[in-house]
């Protein structure tokens, strides 16, 4: 049975391209008959009480579309001492380099992400004493120059090389890469609906997922929504979450449905209706924000 989830960070209000996302979850999981889980990821506090009322707008939101989940919320901050016993669990090291360090001595980006080149690793005890006087660590484990594959039902087999990742950083917050993989593991999730732009990490996650003792999920990146000008939509673009469209809840779920090819929809009954045998339908193709976007906007 697929487990499916979807894992907001309370810290702005869902735009359109959240919510196409959380629409093709949904519909992946329910077509098959399985189970849809809410997981808040409110770990980076200062900026979720920043956003005070976000959450709840975000879950009113999917609730408005019809986007119905199964269990209780989930939410990250409740969990840390899952995230302190994984990280127990795990070869680690203490790292000292700052970001500008790391920039300088990493190979280049891959789709943002610098490499992480080890320079901490081996490290002697008095010389991580000497720095660790001076500036607070971070944890990252201690990969070894791993690779791992996962399969993903558009891309198919994706295999990426495993750095070093961060997995507690230096103030003392647990990294999204340790949260989300031991939530899912703990959560029973086995299927990840989530943006293109996520791919390059999956075989990072995946790796750590069978380190934890889990079995890596079958990953669905879908595309993201472009603006007009081809980049991903945000809120600066003006009108792109509901509140900001004030529109009907089934007008946008119309212009999501038919963004997945599905036709136009108006609950998600028809959504489900519509749905094909082959679930790589959605192609993992981008989309241009729509008119009701544009015209909300104007």
């Amino acid at each position: 049975m697929i487990v499916d989830r979807y894992a907001p960070s309370p810290t702005s209000d869902l735009h359109l391209g959240n919510l196409r996302t959380a629409l093709a979850g949904w519909l992946l999981a329910r077509s098959a008959g399985g189970r849809w889980l809410m997981r808040v990821e409110d770990l980076d506090t200062a900026r979720v009480r920043a956003a005070a009322g976000v959450e709840a707008r975000q879950l009113a939101d999917l609730a408005s579309l019809g986007l119905g989940w199964d269990g209780d919320v989930v939410r990250q901050s409740e969990r840390l001492e899952l995230y302190r016993d994984a990280v127990a669990s795990l070869p680690t090291y203490e790292c000292f380099c700052t970001r500008r360090e790391i920039a300088e001595a990493a190979s280049a980006p891959h789709d943002g992400y610098r490499a992480y080149p080890g320079t901490c690793r081996e490290l002697t005890a008095a010389r991580r004493a000497q720095l660790r006087a001076v500036r607070s660590p971070a944890i990252r484990v201690d990969a070894r120059g791993a690779s791992f594959t996962v399969d993903d039902v558009h891309a198919g087999p994706v295999t990426g090389e495993v750095d070093d990742f961060v997995l507690v950083r230096g103030d003392g917050q647990y990294a999204y890469n340790l949260a989300v993989v031991v939530d899912d593991v703990a959560m029973g999730v086995n299927h990840i609906t989530r943006g293109v732009d996520l791919l390059s990490s999956a075989p990072r996650q995946a790796w750590l997922t069978a380190q934890l003792g889990g079995s890596p999920a079958t990953y669905a990146h879908i595309g993201l929504v472009l603006n007009a000008e081809g980049q991903r939509l945000a809120k600066r673009d003006g009108a792109v979450s509901l509140r900001d469209l004030a529109a009907d809840p089934s007008e946008v779920l119309a212009l999501l449905s038919s963004s997945l090819g599905l036709g136009e929809c108006r609950t998600t009954e028809e959504a489900l209706a519509a749905m094909p045998g082959d679930q790589r339908f959605f192609q993992g193709a981008t989309w241009v924000d729509g008119a009701l976007a544009q015209e909300a906007a104007a």
